[in-house]
């Protein structure tokens, strides 16, 4: 299929909710989040990326500061390894202090035109998938990085090169989910998203979503109800300011929830409406909270995730 659908058929196609995709896989696991708890939190080590504290302080500050859930960076772990660090270790620790890998962050291209880049890019994404199963990781982000500044790319393609990826992480035991990049000419918008996953029909297909994406990708975030959240694991959370405007926006203006312009109240709501009950991750990549202590960064940050649930869930 053309990337030149109508719009009425990108509509539909939306508005399906994804039910047809993933569905058999949607698994709430009650013991990942308290039972008064609407949602999980997690800390995307991306956060504190800029301390350089390496995956085992950066599991013991996710865990000092409350979180249950882990979102690490495949460079880190493989730099880990590379220096004689034992991923079986990692694994024994991070599952000590009451943390799951509930995601991880990786850049291979299994998605461009060119069959040789894509070619390596699943196999670096089957490498990457190694790491994170070595440490119990769940799933990992699968983004359009290899068609970054790609104009037309046919989404029909994009679909099976997806599904091809999904059979991949069948075989690794890890789960790639089709991460939103709003800055990228590939995968910005909602419904580029929606259709990908509908289109591959694969049991595994599933989002990863991010507050700062969909606004920058210029998607409404009443979209957010359309998707079926059961088939949606993890949600990055965080905000942005009023200005520079979105096209200018870059990850660094990233700040906490609640700090920023984001309708943050409407895009818990719809996530609860669409059926999302999995990890909020905090992913920000602000250099000035690089500059301060990493324990401090994870505590607010998720202090202002849960005001930010509380206030939305009490309207």
């Amino acid at each position: 299929m053309s990337n030149s659908l109508s719009r009425r058929e990108m509509m539909v196609c939306a508005g399906l909710g994804l039910g047809a995709a993933a569905v058999s896989t949607a698994v709430v696991r009650a013991a990942e989040k308290p039972s008064s708890e609407p949602f999980g939190y997690c800390l995307n080590t991306g956060t504190i990326r800029g301390q350089n504290l390496g995956p085992i302080q950066e599991a013991e500050v996710a865990a000092k500061a409350g979180y249950r859930g882990l979102e690490p960076w495949v460079s880190s772990l493989q730099a880990y390894a590379d220096r004689g660090g034992s991923l079986p270790d990692l694994r024994k620790r991070i599952a000590d202090l009451g943390l799951s890998v509930e995601s991880a962050i990786a850049f291979g291209d299994w998605i461009g035109d060119d069959a040789g880049k894509r070619a390596a890019g699943l196999d670096e994404m089957r490498r990457a998938m190694d790491l994170v199963a070595q440490i119990g990781g769940k799933r990992i982000g699968a983004p359009p990085s290899g068609a970054y500044n790609t104009p037309d790319v046919d989404l029909g393609k994009v679909a099976q090169r997806y599904r091809k990826l999904l059979d991949v992480g069948r075989e690794m035991g890890v789960v790639p989910q089709l991460e939103l990049w709003g800055g990228s000419k590939t995968l910005r918008r909602l419904g580029e998203v929606a259709f990908v996953l509908v289109e591959s029909a694969h049991p595994d297909a599933c989002p990863l979503l991010d507050a700062f994406h969909i606004y920058r990708g210029g998607s409404d975030f009443g979209g957010l109800r359309l998707f079926n959240g059961a088939a949606m694991h993890v949600f990055h959370i965080n905000d942005y300011p009023a200005e520079p405007p979105r096209d200018k926006l870059t990850d660094g203006h990233r700040v906490y929830p609640g700090d920023g312009a984001a309708p943050m109240g409407e895009i818990l709501r719809n996530l609860r409406a669409s059926g999302f009950r999995g990890m909020l991750s905090l992913e920000l990549f602000n250099r000035d909270y690089w500059k301060q202590d990493p324990l401090a960064v994870a505590r607010t940050g998720l202090e202002k995730i849960k005001a930010a649930v509380r206030k939305a869930m009490s309207l």
